[in-house]
């Protein structure tokens, strides 16, 4: 009798417990979800490039930028000849102080009075899978144009539920050089390699 009690007890408890998780409610996006084919533009709200760099052998130190404007053009039955071009607005780069953002936008770094923006935009891709790709594109920093090479990871696709749009991201890191573009104020005592990563989102 009293193993009959403890079962039904457990049950009771067990029960409420899987309706609840059956029951929480499913992110819009998914990473099984299918893109039609077409162009669209980046979502400047959602979309970051954050940088790391050593400093002094002291510490990590990141910033992060925005995008401004941009678009993908994307046909999931040919992902080979996907095209993604972006813009990013250096003048408005964040970090943790205000006295070291002004440093950074100065002649020393970015010099955003006469290059206020950086851009990237796709050479070719190479899909490795189903959700991830090798990304190859020129990246233009102070008027200096190099390649880059970017590890993606697609991230999932749906309808915002706000929006009623589809959108879906994408995520990326690669690194480059800040004396590959004229910012190598501060070297070898910061580091010249930088670690981007890249969160990249897109809607109709």
């Amino acid at each position: 009798m009293r193993h009959a009690i403890a079962a039904a007890l457990a049950i009771a408890v067990a029960v409420p417990a899987v309706a609840q998780i059956a029951s929480t409610p499913q992110m819009p996006g998914k990473p099984t979800a299918k893109i039609a084919a077409g162009t669209y533009q980046v979502d400047p709200a959602h979309t970051q490039v954050t940088w790391t760099v050593n400093h002094m052998g002291f510490s990590m130190l990141q910033g992060q930028f925005g995008a401004s404007e941009g678009s993908i053009t994307i046909d999931p039955a040919t992902l080979a000849q996907t095209k993604v071009d972006v813009t990013f607005p250096i003048d408005q780069l964040s970090v943790t102080s205000a006295q070291f953002a002004g440093h950074l936008k100065s002649k020393d770094f970015f010099d955003v009075a006469a290059n206020p923006t950086a851009r990237f935009v796709s050479t070719s891709v190479t899909p490795q899978g189903a959700t991830r790709a090798k990304m190859t594109g020129n990246l233009t920093i102070k008027g200096m144009t190099k390649p880059v090479a970017l590890d993606v990871t697609f991230v999932g696709a749906g309808t915002n539920p706000m929006s009623k749009k589809t959108n879906f991201g994408f995520t990326g890191t690669g690194t480059i050089k800040r004396s590959d573009f004229g910012l190598g104020y501060a070297a070898p005592v910061v580091s010249d390699e930088v670690k981007l990563m890249v969160n990249a989102a897109f809607t109709a």
